[in-house]
């Protein structure tokens, strides 16, 4: 799945060491720029990654991500997992202006009443047929 906003919080990052050896991790909070906002928590793991993403307070992102869950005590939790974040290019070129080119400027549109007809000199009666 993938998401785009901006990082808004970079939460302290984690380590420790497990069967497998050591890790590190680091948590960041994505607001989304939806009519109505909505953020996102996810993970970053291994020190590799969070050095090569680079991952910034206040950049653009677009975060691709896995979501699973698991269960501890009887209880449900999700997590999500960021496997790539590249940001966003600043430099997105803006919509050309629309002109009226070789041919000149675009004509008005003439606005006129669908059924325009006479009914008679009666106004009570504003019906086209």
């Amino acid at each position: 799945m993938e998401l785009q906003g901006k990082i808004i919080v970079a939460l302290d990052p984690r380590s420790g060491t497990s069967a497998r050896g050591e890790w590190t991790a680091q948590d960041f909070v994505l607001e989304t720029h939806d009519t109505y906002p909505k953020k996102m928590v996810f993970s970053v793991f291994g020190a590799d990654r969070l050095q090569r993403f680079g991952i910034q307070v206040g950049q653009e992102v677009n975060v691709s991500f896995d979501i699973d869950a698991h269960e501890y005590n009887g209880r449900w939790f999700n997590s999500i997992r960021a496997y790539d974040v590249r940001p966003v290019s600043q430099q997105q070129p803006a919509p050309a202006p629309v002109t009226g080119g070789q041919f000149g400027p675009a004509p008005e549109p003439s606005v006129q009443p669908p059924f325009a007809q006479d009914n008679g000199g009666d106004s009570t009666d504003d019906l086209p047929f």
